[in-house]
């Protein structure tokens, strides 16, 4: 009777336990990228090291390598061959483009929200318009472009699950986690916008509460076309007074 190399068969769980290891830290490596990225803490064009990021994220280079991977399908960074991997910086003409895809994504997003959101999601949407309003009447106090972007991100993401459409809510976070790239070098430029911004928000809110799917669409579609218009104002006045 022939033998039976346990050895062999025993490697081959093992194997498979070690490649679904590395596949978490992948994951768990690029989604910690992801937020420090987006966060501002790694900031547009930085150059990111295989063995400086392994090393913070207490980590093997394998599972860094697979999230650099993932993360410039993403459109988060830029691997540029013999020279490293860099945070991408998004250009003005490429924002602004973005602008343009996300204003027809966010009006059929308020279309669908308007026929589909429940009322505990309508009730945290005016919850959040609240927070927003905070910003531009609290006496003393400087307005956080910072805590507004947040709200702002929160906001739009209230309402895009709301839609019911996982598809769109797809397509949506990928636009919007690369137009944060540019957005948020600009978040400064853009303050003076923010109780234009939240009057936006809260008549958003009451035509989605309203179930009003026509107005939503429209609202939404020039909230945005309108935020790029606001965006390249204050740009033009920060070149202008340099």
């Amino acid at each position: 009777m022939p033998s039976i190399d346990l050895s062999k068969r025993a490697a081959a769980p093992v194997q498979a336990l070690e490649m679904l290891r590395e596949h978490s830290l992948a994951t768990l490596a690029q989604q910690e990228l992801e937020r420090r990225i987006l966060g501002g803490e790694i900031a547009a064009g930085a150059k990111l090291n295989e063995v400086d990021v392994a090393t913070a994220l207490g980590v093997s280079r394998g599972p860094v390598r697979e999230a650099f991977r993932a993360l410039s399908q993403a459109g988060l960074v830029r691997v540029e061959k013999n020279r490293g991997v860099f945070v991408r910086e998004i250009s003005l003409d490429e924002a602004s483009e973005y602008y343009e895809v996300r204003a027809v994504l966010e009006g059929l997003i308020g279309r669908l929200a308007a026929r589909r959101i429940a009322l505990d999601e309508i009730e945290l949407l005016r919850a959040l318009v609240r927070r927003m309003q905070a910003h531009t009447r609290t006496p003393g106090r400087a307005r956080s472009a910072e805590d507004y972007f947040a709200l702002n991100v929160e906001f739009h993401e209230v309402l895009a699950r709301a839609a019911r459409n996982n598809a769109l809510l797809e397509h949506y976070r990928s636009l919007v986690k690369q137009l944060d790239l540019y957005r948020r070098t600009t978040l400064q430029r853009g303050a003076r916008h923010i109780p234009r911004s939240t009057q936006e928000h809260e008549a958003i809110v009451e035509a989605i509460a309203t179930r009003d799917e026509a107005r939503a669409e429209r609202l939404l579609t020039d909230h945005v076309l309108g935020s790029r218009a606001r965006l390249q104002e204050a740009l033009q006045a920060g070149a202008a007074a340099r």
